[in-house]
């Protein structure tokens, strides 16, 4: 008692005293299960004759609770590799009460997926679309986690296959595409501007490449401001976070363009509007790719494109407004940018998205 009275208190004065936004708790599932990482004979069943850890379930929601209840607006995160039932369900309902779960499995099919060449990914393509089986299962967060990119496994933008050029338009598209997938968004150091070295501990991140002073090139600022305004965007759009734990609130529009690399889905918020994103992970651009559309929407306009010049791309656009074919089922027809991820919103009645102001 005296150590769990000492850790819940430590973790109260992190949050208290120094002001941090929030904890994450690793390895909860060597907590959780008596026989994790064990050979049979080296543990006990608990008293109920189960491997799980009654104690360790007790203290993680005594922790959780004491958090949430003195230090408003701080979130507690849980690194938790099984499939534990109510990681992020609050304590008063028999979860654990953390806030967010990291989703390591989005982590790893993902990054499978994107360090693919563009020829042969559409043999993974599932690895990009599997984690909607599971979204809502738990409120999750996306990380890029550093177990990913530190000891030799290489940074986000070199693990991407290609040219330099081509590493970095996928490093942008791929960002689009995590900023509007379901769950909160987490990039680890280093990687808000495409840094091609691993993130060290002895001289952190390597902001000389966003200084000109030093030959910086202007890719890697490319990359900071796309990271600006994908949040700056996503704060604007209720769509991307409004319904982020409903499932009524993301909706496939292509799911299984494999032989074209392509993803495309809709995102709604809480009146119903909706935001459009589409990934073309291929190299070559897409001239008047249909995909279907709601019904109700006239016209729509670009909000983002990760493809345009100010972000370091080819500056591939699709003219506006973008309105829907006479046909007897809805679509309209996209001009994708190669390794690029787009968003459109409605533009009549116009939705209440701004876009940011060129740089």
């Amino acid at each position: 008692r005296e150590v769990r009275n000492f850790l819940v208190a430590n973790a109260v004065y992190w949050c208290e005293e120094f002001h941090i936004d929030g904890l994450r708790v690793d390895a909860v599932a060597s907590m959780l299960y008596l026989d994790y990482s064990r050979e049979p004979g080296q543990w006990r069943p608990n008293e109920f004759g189960g491997n799980d850890n009654p104690d360790a379930v007790a203290f993680l929601q005594e922790m959780n609770a004491t958090v949430y209840r003195r230090c408003p607006g701080v979130i507690t995160v849980a690194e938790e590799s099984t499939a534990w039932d109510g990681v992020t369900r609050p304590t008063d309902r028999g979860g654990l009460g953390f806030g967010l779960k990291w989703n390591m499995g989005w982590m790893h099919d993902s990054l499978v997926y994107v360090s693919k060449d563009p020829v042969h990914r559409k043999y993974h393509h599932n690895e990009m679309t599997f984690s909607m089986v599971y979204a809502y299962s738990e409120n999750f967060v996306l990380p890029i986690s550093h177990d990913e990119v530190v000891h030799g496994k290489q940074s986000l933008v070199s693990k991407m296959p290609g040219d330099w050029w081509q590493r970095r338009a996928n490093h942008r598209a791929y960002l689009g595409f995590m900023w509007a997938h379901p769950g909160k968004q987490l990039l680890f150091m280093g990687q808000e501007f495409a840094q091609g070295g691993e993130w060290s501990p002895d001289h952190g991140p390597d902001w000389w490449l966003l200084d000109p002073a030093y030959g910086a090139e202007p890719d890697h600022r490319g990359v900071r401001d796309l990271v600006r305004d994908l949040n700056t965007i996503y704060r604007g759009t209720p769509a991307l976070w409004q319904r982020d734990t409903e499932p009524s609130g993301f909706e496939w529009v292509v799911g299984d363009a494999a032989d074209d690399n392509v993803f495309a889905f809709l995102r709604f918020d809480a009146a119903g509007t909706p935001l459009l994103a589409v990934s073309n992970f291929s190299p070559v651009v897409r001239h008047h790719y249909r995909l279907g559309a709601p019904d109700d929407i006239p016209a729509w306009r670009e909000v983002l494109n990760t493809d345009l010049a100010k972000y370091g791309g080819g500056d591939v656009r699709n003219p506006e407004p973008l309105t829907p074919d006479s046909t007897p089922w809805q679509g309209i027809r996209l001009t994708l940018p190669p390794l690029a991820t787009i968003w459109l919103c409605p533009a009549v009645p116009p939705c209440d998205v701004e876009r940011p102001p060129s740089h």
